[in-house]
């Protein structure tokens, strides 16, 4: 099967490589002013199956009636070049008509995909690859209105972006309530709201298939709702709700070989949606917990070895120098089994529990050693930030201007894939067009070496890099390959 985004590019389907009240409510966080987050039902109010025909026909227009006016239509505007004509390098056409004829040419495509309103100022959340790229976005709300808005927030780890509207002109927008989505178990009703294949606003009901679905996307946090809804291209960003018209997530991707829904959509649960809207509400930066320690899944082999009745957990393989995980006393061969009191099945589910918590906060981790269990207190800490003794940026007349980056430590490595001791500096920024972009850097190349001197701080790159050379042998690590090149200065 092929993984599809939710997105309508144009008239075809890509194929992926998808200032008011915010109505959230604290849960073990803290939230903005007059927050509120729709709370699970009681024990005394469990779910019901229908039991008479007359059930059965139960309407969802009400709940239709409440959460429509809160998803929009996100139409995204993007500047593309046109393909090269196959006639550009025949020297015969270029003899008689020119180079310039076959010139590479912008042109204007536009995506569609959905939003949904968090605030009542006029904040929108959807995902980051319905606006990715885009000169102009734009919304439409259902009775038709437009407004331009601003992407205020991309977030690649999660694929989500939030919008904000340019001039909302004194408009109160209807805002959505976000429902607690661990309090979702598999079976209950949901509807599916958005706008497929630009078709217009259309809602689909279904239940949910299965929940924390890893392996969907290639995003830093899998830990999807699965859904029968049919969701289709256009539904990016769209609004999957409970029967209490709560959002419980936001549509994303499907498994499709046609392009069109056969029952099985992914939904990025409305934790971890929450935690990126209210950052765009309030203008902050996302802040995410630093754990410290490389995780590996539980096989049935080491299941086996440690005495496990079932293989579930996150196993700790290696733990970061100084860092959280160390400072809590976890060590390699620990296993976490739970996050205040929610069972872990593998180490994506251990990461987005912990990055769906807020800095500061004292969790609870249930921890395997040996053959015995415990709990151990653990703290949130976030990944530590780079003082202005780890940056460097090259500018003048070096053969490495126009170049920026940061001294490695075990956090960034971890981000990096790179191994906890890893030593050098790693490219983070690139000025177009500069003597360095055109020398062939790449962002996050990893510089080792520069003419025989060890890159270990940025301080000694700096000094480095500055120097004039007749030319600079460069060692350095990209895409896990150790090259070596030689460059005129």
């Amino acid at each position: 099967m092929t993984l599809r985004p939710l997105l309508l590019a144009g008239a075809a389907i890509t194929v992926l490589a998808i200032g008011g009240t915010l109505a959230f409510a604290p849960w073990n966080a803290p939230s903005v002013a007059q927050a509120q987050i729709a709370a699970p039902p009681p024990a005394s109010e469990a779910r019901q199956v229908p039991t008479s025909d007359t059930q059965v026909k139960l309407s969802f227009a009400p709940v239709v009636k409440s959460v429509a006016p809160s998803v929009v239509n996100v139409y995204a505007t993007r500047i593309e070049q046109q393909s090269q004509s196959p006639f550009a390098s025949d020297p015969f056409f270029s003899r008689f008509f020119g180079d310039g004829q076959f010139q590479r040419r912008p042109r204007e495509s536009r995506a569609l995909g959905s939003g949904v309103i968090v605030d009542a100022g006029g904040v929108i959340l959807t995902n980051r690859h319905v606006i990715e790229g885009a000169t102009d976005v734009r919304i439409a709300l259902s009775d038709g209105r437009e407004f331009a808005v601003d992407v205020v927030i991309e977030d690649a780890q999660t694929d989500l972006a939030v919008l904000r509207v340019r001039d909302p002109a004194g408009t109160t927008f209807p805002a959505i309530t976000f429902a607690d989505s661990d309090a979702l178990l598999v079976g209950d009703l949901v509807l599916a709201i958005g706008n497929p294949f630009g078709v217009g606003q259309t809602v689909t009901s279904g239940i949910v298939s299965a929940l924390a679905r890893t392996g969907v996307e290639s995003s830093d946090y899998e830990f999807f709702i699965q859904t029968d809804a049919a969701i289709n291209p256009g539904n990016s960003g769209g609004a999957l709700v409970d029967l209490d018209g709560h959002l419980v997530g936001i549509n994303t991707a499907i498994f499709s070989q046609s392009g069109g829904s056969v029952g099985i959509g992914f939904a990025i649960p409305a934790n971890m949606a929450r935690l990126v809207a209210e950052a765009g509400v309030t203008g902050t930066a996302i802040v995410r917990p630093w754990f410290g320690a490389k995780l590996q899944p539980v096989t049935s082999d080491i299941a086996a070895s440690l005495g496990m009745a079932a293989p579930h957990g996150a196993l700790i393989a290696e733990v970061a120098p100084g860092g959280p995980a160390e400072k809590a006393g976890f060590a390699a061969g620990d296993v976490i089994l739970s996050v205040d009191g929610l069972a872990i099945d593998d180490p994506s589910a251990f990461n987005f529990r912990l990055a769906t918590k807020p800095i500061g906060q004292a969790t609870a981790l249930e921890r395997l050693r040996g053959n015995a269990t415990d709990t151990v207190r653990f703290t949130i800490e976030p990944a530590p930030t780079a003082g202005a003794d780890m940056l460097a940026t090259i500018a003048g007349s070096s053969r490495f201007a126009g170049t920026s980056v940061r001294q490695l430590d075990p956090a960034l490595a971890e981000a990096k894939g790179l191994p906890y001791d890893a030593k050098g500096v790693i490219v983070t920024a690139l000025e177009p067009g500069s003597a360095a972009a055109q020398m062939g850097l790449h962002i996050d190349d990893v510089i080792l070496s520069l003419n025989d001197v060890a890159m270990d701080t940025a301080r000694v790159f700096s000094d480095t890099a500055s120097q004039r050379a007749r030319t600079w042998q460069i060692i350095l690590q990209r895409d896990g390959r150790v090259t070596r090149s030689i460059v005129s200065g």
